[in-house]
């Protein structure tokens, strides 16, 4: 049960709520589009060449395919329980090397993704993974945002319409405190402790020495512990312009946010020195919306804003032929959505 210190703090910052209760706006406003398009599953045609527009069910092999291979790290896809040897053969000779990323190929939030130092540790993966899953090389980069980019048919350019920076579950050792009793001075950390001590049981209860820099969750998802923060200021018409010429380069690509590891914004800004983490497509949000500074109004305008943007895409790509999902293509692709949802909480 959680604490009701913890439960306060949920409570009173609204970046925690169900997202049931966070997108009340956006159901009447996806009822009127819905109604508009005659189609309850008309987001399929925001990014006509990823499954569903990239709302559910999209691979993310497929989409790294649409992406020239400069802008992502070496990724090789797997069936899940795929032969442990073959595997470690197969990243051997496409030059992966410890410690990689592995994650599922139909993701869900974050959940599942783990930084694999070893081979014992990507034995173990394989063994509980069942699900299609990718290895990819770590991204040698330490910084991550979250870019969100919008792109209307009619145009001959997009532009950029949000930054989100992410601050990692990153902790610092003052020689005399426990990881666990470090987690207990953040909320937000603390909140993470059910799951670190999952994974980490072993160094939980020891003292990080005085200084010391620890990482405890190295990629930047909001569910496990990552501070979002609004740097929509980095903003630059040069940096547009960059990301213009290279999502030009992505067939198909409309609407999305583009998860980036990177070196510093001046060379974001000139599209050199970062990779792409990956691409959400039509279930994107605009995750600055979540930096702590902003309030519950301000996260209702840019989730409408965003979802207008998406609606005025799909509707023009549909136009340009672009199918919309059947009502009943639609519901068969959220009970596969449900089935494969399990499966990665199972893990």
């Amino acid at each position: 049960m959680i604490k009701p210190r913890l439960f306060l703090h949920k409570l009173t910052n609204w970046e925690y709520w169900p997202y049931q209760v966070l997108y009340t706006p956006v159901y009447f406003q996806y009822l009127y589009y819905a109604f508009r398009t005659r189609s309850f599953f008309f987001f399929n045609a925001s990014n006509p060449t990823i499954k569903n527009g990239g709302f559910f069910m999209e691979s993310k092999k497929e989409i790294y395919d649409l992406i020239p291979q400069e802008y992502y790290p070496k990724t090789l896809l797997f069936n899940a329980r795929e032969d442990i040897n073959k595997i470690s053969e197969s990243i051997r000779n496409i030059g992966i090397k410890f410690p990689l990323i592995a994650k599922p190929d139909i993701g869900l939030r974050g959940t599942a993704v783990k930084k694999i130092n070893n081979f014992q540790e990507l034995k173990k993966y394989v063994e509980h993974a069942d699900f299609d899953f990718l290895i990819q090389d770590l991204i040698p980069f330490e910084n991550e945002i979250g870019l969100f980019y919008v792109k209307l048919p009619k145009s001959d350019k997009g532009t950029l319409t949000g930054i989100v920076s992410k601050e990692f579950l990153i902790l610092k050792g003052n020689g005399s405190n426990t990881i666990r009793e470090l987690l207990k001075k953040d909320p937000r950390f603390e909140l993470q402790i059910p799951a670190i001590q999952k994974e980490f049981p072993d160094i939980i209860d020891s003292i990080l020495e005085e200084n010391k820099i620890l990482n405890l969750v190295p990629y930047g998802n909001h569910c496990r512990g990552t501070k979002f923060v609004d740097a929509s200021h980095e903003i630059t018409p040069k940096m547009i312009e960059s990301f213009n010429k290279i999502c030009s380069k992505i067939n198909g690509f409309h609407f999305g946010r583009m998860d980036i590891m990177y070196n510093n914004y001046k060379d974001l800004e000139e599209g050199k020195n970062f990779q792409i983490v990956e691409i959400n497509g039509a279930i994107s949000e605009p995750t600055h919306m979540y930096d702590p500074k902003h309030s519950l109004f301000y996260g209702w305008k840019e989730l409408t804003r965003h979802f207008h943007y998406m609606y005025l895409i799909s509707k023009e790509n549909h136009k340009n032929g672009a199918k919309y999902l059947t009502f009943k293509e639609g519901i068969n692709e959220f009970k596969n959505h449900h089935k494969h949802y399990d499966k990665i909480l199972e893990f």
